[in-house]
């Protein structure tokens, strides 16, 4: 029974990060984009969209899954050697030299700061010991995360018949990797200056540098086919949004005025709190916070029902709590009897690891 725990559990904890939660009605909120959505981290609820479901060329926002991949790998601190594959890679460049040897975390900040194709190439064959062995780890991760409309065929985003994504992937990529906390502090730096290099790498970021001051993350992209394709975060008041466009030429505005909209619009609301409760007499544990973005209407129609397993169908959850907004389902999370033990959670945290990629089985 505890084999059955535990896969419960996983289901359930993935289900919660990763459920399309839905949001109102579209806005009367005009973006240039193609294709936007703008979501909250935290829950993953949807709280704007257009054709946000559709795949698409994303071109360079690519880079991120090829960033978070690296970090999770635990190898940033070792040298990479560059290879003339890496260097003869068109497009964006950090200016790399055949045979150069780099710290991976390095490659890292120049791919995401500069946008640079031929660290992607180098990062690759580093991590996945080819380019095309590393695609292939972007898509299992792809899959993992619940990129349903996506599919990678490089590391860097350049077009390819079998390379996109959609807008709604994106932010489920995007709010995943912020958190990572590496991931945080490379997507959310200014400059960063290599012991390789005599000069300081600038984030093309706008948003990040210059228009925005919520913003604390982000990947630009840009190719004729696909257009400009900008993903990002921004937090204010304890609410982190992502916000992503693809095929935007206004695309810095169309961010600004959907995080405007958003922050305006909702707040986050704390609808569980971590440790043990009492109903009807009997004590359950809540295993985790969870917040959620409400508007001000939605607050007020908020409902909440806990449903109880009968003892035959587990012998550790108790059951699920449903939370909706009138007749429309929110979200639903799991409720425990007790406090499994610590070495238990710790089991359980290393087989989501091990799906993840982040450990090795």
């Amino acid at each position: 029974m505890r084999i059955v725990f535990t896969i419960s559990l996983i289901i359930s904890l993935i289900t919660f990060l990763f459920f399309p939660l839905k949001g109102q009605a579209n806005p009367n909120l005009g973006v240039s984009a193609e294709h936007a959505v703008l979501m909250d981290s935290e829950s993953g609820r949807v709280l704007y969209e257009k054709d946000a479901y559709d795949s698409s060329l994303v071109a360079s926002t690519t880079k991120i899954m090829t960033a978070i991949i690296a970090i999770e790998s635990g190898k940033l601190d070792e040298e990479v050697k560059v290879s003339g594959r890496a260097v003869r890679t068109e497009g964006s460049s950090i200016y790399l030299t055949e045979g150069e040897k780099i710290p991976l975390k390095d490659l890292v900040f120049g791919l995401m700061l500069r946008s640079g194709n031929d660290s992607a190439v180098a990062i690759a064959e580093h991590v996945g010991g080819s380019v095309e062995g590393f695609t292939h780890m972007m898509n299992e991760k792809a899959e993992w995360i619940g990129m349903n409309a996506s599919h990678f065929e490089n590391p860097h985003g350049l077009d390819g018949e079998t390379h996109y994504s959609s807008a709604y992937d994106l932010g489920l990529l995007m709010a995943y990797s912020m958190k990572n906390d590496t991931f945080r502090e490379v997507t959310g730096s200014d400059k960063y200056r290599s012991e390789n290099r005599d000069y300081a790498w600038m984030n093309k970021n706008k948003l990040l540098t210059k228009y925005y001051e919520p913003t604390n993350g982000g990947k630009t992209g840009f190719t004729k086919k696909a257009g400009r394709t900008l993903v990002s975060s921004a937090e204010r008041d304890g609410m982190e949004l992502i916000a992503v466009t693809l095929n935007a030429p206004d695309d810095w505005n169309d961010h600004q005025r959907m995080y405007e909209w958003g922050f305006d619009h909702f707040e986050s609301v704390q609808l569980q709190k971590q440790g043990a409760i009492k109903a009807n007499g009997e004590t359950y544990y809540i295993p985790r916070d969870v917040y959620v973005p409400l508007s001000l209407s939605e607050k007020e129609d908020l409902q909440a029902h806990f449903y109880k397993y009968s003892t035959e169908q587990n012998d550790n959850l108790a059951g699920v709590a449903r939370y909706s907004i009138g007749d429309s389902p929110l979200i639903e999370t799991s409720i425990w009897d007790e406090r499994p033990p610590q070495s238990f959670v710790k089991e359980c945290l290393t087989f989501i690891k091990q799906l993840s990629g982040v450990a090795v089985w």
